[in-house]
């Protein structure tokens, strides 16, 4: 596996953005050609790759913005191709390399929702706790994914915090994919629309802009997606813990 190297960002942490949701093929339908035609019907924009292992990886172009009709980011995408086709579904997004968003379904029914550090560019006068949040579904979605066997090691992964100074969430992503089952090269589609280090070639996957290839779908995009990035999705936990260490005042 071959994670890029960090890219330094303005005003901001070092590190990449970027996102996928991995569908299951392996069962029944859907085909890919199923959710192809899904991800055109809803104005989706990214890269579908060619099937893999039993697994369909689709790629939003906006990594944690706006990436089809309904103001839908990455979650929004693998939720509502989850109801229409019912499959086992992985949405994964990384945030600067410092944070760490997982959901996944099964048979049309959210599992659950894993963020690593809540607390990463919110206000600090929220008082969001940085400690992971939701490692309890890992039994879940590994039995959603065929790999029961891992869930004890995947909730320890989950359950760790990284040290932000020694080590980045593109590589716990890449340990999800491992123990999962599932292809690992998502963690370099930031190098999109380039070739990445590892997986498909960027001419081997489908490109669509506005649910539309080729030029149409280009000119397409260069009317709506600006218009996405000023309507980002809703965020995609609002429940997480708030309060410093959640230790009881009257024990200090």
């Amino acid at each position: 596996m071959t994670i890029p190297p960090r890219a330094q960002l303005a005003d901001g942490p070092s590190g990449y953005t970027y996102a996928a949701v991995l569908v299951r093929l392996d069962g029944p339908p859907p085909t890919a050609d199923d959710v192809l035609a899904g991800l055109r019907e809803i104005r989706f924009s990214g890269w579908v790759a060619p099937p893999e292992d039993g697994w369909l990886v689709v790629v939003p172009s906006a990594g944690d913005g706006t990436a089809a009709a309904g103001r839908r980011g990455v979650v929004g995408v693998a939720e509502w191709l989850a109801e229409r086709h019912g499959a086992p579904i992985l949405a994964a997004r990384v945030v600067d390399d410092r944070q760490l968003l997982l959901v996944a379904w099964a048979d049309g029914a959210e599992i659950g929702r894993y963020l690593s550090d809540p607390s990463h560019g919110t206000d600090p006068d929220e008082e969001i706790r940085s400690e992971p949040y939701g490692a309890e579904h890992a039994d879940g979605f590994a039995a959603a994914c065929g790999r029961p066997g891992a869930a004890e090691e995947l909730g320890e992964l989950l359950a760790e915090e990284l040290d932000p100074d020694s080590v980045i969430e593109s590589e716990r992503l890449g340990r999800v994919l491992r123990l999962l089952g599932m292809p690992r090269w998502p963690v370099a589609v930031a190098s999109l629309p380039r070739d990445m280090p590892t997986g498909p070639r960027a001419r081997e996957m489908t490109r669509l802009r506005t649910g539309v290839p080729g030029l149409w779908g280009w000119l397409r995009g260069r009317v709506v997606e600006p218009l996405r990035k000023r309507r980002p999705p809703p965020p995609a936990v609002t429940d997480a813990p708030r309060g410093g260490s959640g230790m009881d005042p009257w024990l200090m």
